[in-house]
């Protein structure tokens, strides 16, 4: 481990005890690595700055619920980032959806609103049952990366397991996905 995550490591518990000054140590410890990693997620500026705040702020207010013994404290603080993030992205996407769905609404063909969520529920329904359909290990993996939205090395590093194997778990889990449900995943 590096210099910067044995200091993050000492720093985090007494922030969780309230200590502003070990806050603002961690703080100009990890900042720079919460922004590359969010910045690699948006893409956006203005958006990372938002969001690395909100992790921050984040740690300082969950910094009690850190566990050293499921990995480092810069670990959990990128783990935070990341999951802070990806939210951002599908929050994006899910306004930008409905934006679209609204838009088509004005224009189009009224909005049934029970077949629309008739519809979802068919939709959540089958791809639960192809989920079902996968091994206990292949399904945990593609669980924790895609819903949870941890990558394919974090991971590795919840299940314990080489990245190589959750790379081949994700792949045939992705592939029975791609077959029970009847087109690309």
């Amino acid at each position: 481990m590096d210099q910067d995550g044995k200091e993050a490591d000492r720093l985090l518990p007494l922030v969780a005890r309230g200590d502003q000054q070990a806050f603002e140590e961690l703080y100009g410890l990890v900042a720079g690595p919460v922004y590359g990693l969010v910045r690699r997620v948006l893409r956006d500026p203005a958006q990372t700055e938002e969001v690395a705040q909100e992790v921050m702020l984040d740690v300082w207010r969950s910094a009690t619920r850190y566990d050293s013994g499921r990995g480092t404290a810069l670990a959990w603080i990128l783990t935070l980032a990341h999951r802070r993030a990806v939210d951002r992205v599908r929050s994006a996407r899910a306004a930008g959806e409905r934006e679209l769905r609204v838009g088509q609404r004005m224009e189009g063909p009224a909005f049934d609103q029970v077949a629309e969520a008739v519809e979802g529920n068919l939709e959540r329904e089958w791809v639960r049952r192809c989920l079902g359909r996968l091994t206990d290990l292949q399904r945990q993996s593609v669980t924790l990366a895609y819903y949870d939205g941890y990558t394919y090395r974090e991971v590795a590093t919840l299940l314990s397991v080489p990245l190589g194997t959750v790379k081949t778990r994700m792949r045939d889990g992705l592939t029975r996905l791609r077959e029970c449900l009847g087109s690309p995943v």
